[in-house]
């Protein structure tokens, strides 16, 4: 055993065989990804069928009038914030995603890598509309067709988002780390 907690060993013609990495001590980068790309690939499937199947003003009820499916054409932000701004939040998009997948080189942590793909899913997924709906790339309008009561209709992207941001949040205010260790309690 090396000083660096790292166990080695050699292999049978004698040579030494790679270092056994601690799991603590591994990237939880391929989680990230994977949660990520499973999220990703539900947010498109989703919109491709709605859009196929749903007509714009048309709602189908899911669970009376409480939970609707309803096509809707976002050109803003959450709760219709900065329409008109779709270029902006195309550039804030893909700065996110830059930066969840620089930062996640460095995790440690599951539950970390968990909210995180979450959130590089769901920024990913609006991306993907703003990238290539109409009315063309850069300005394309978000897909949104979940409409539960008063809350403004949203698709798997947006939950995506807000269930990974939620996650990092708890993990904070509970002490975990992104390098997998735990904060002692004040």
């Amino acid at each position: 055993m090396r000083d660096d907690n790292r166990v080695s060993s050699e292999t049978s013609s004698g040579e030494p065989a790679a270092p056994v990495v601690p799991s603590a001590e591994r990237s939880r980068l391929p989680t990230l990804l994977g949660v990520a790309a499973v999220l990703l690939l539900a947010d498109v499937l989703t919109k491709v069928a709605v859009v196929s199947w749903l007509q714009p003003g048309r709602s189908v009820s899911v669970i009376g009038d409480l939970v609707t499916l309803r096509l809707v054409r976002n050109p803003g932000a959450a709760f219709s914030f900065a329409t008109g701004m779709t270029w902006l939040l195309t550039c804030i998009a893909i700065a996110v995603v830059v930066g969840v997948i620089r930062f996640g080189r460095r995790l440690r942590s599951t539950w970390w890598a968990v909210g995180l793909g979450m959130v590089l899913a769901g920024a990913l997924g609006n991306l993907v509309d703003r990238l290539f709906r109409a009315p063309g790339p850069l300005q394309g309008h978000v897909v949104d067709f979940v409409s539960v009561g008063w809350w403004p209709v949203f698709n798997v992207a947006d939950s995506s988002i807000v269930c990974g941001a939620i996650l990092l949040i708890a993990l904070t205010v509970l002490g975990y780390e992104p390098d997998g260790t735990r904060a002692p309690r004040r």
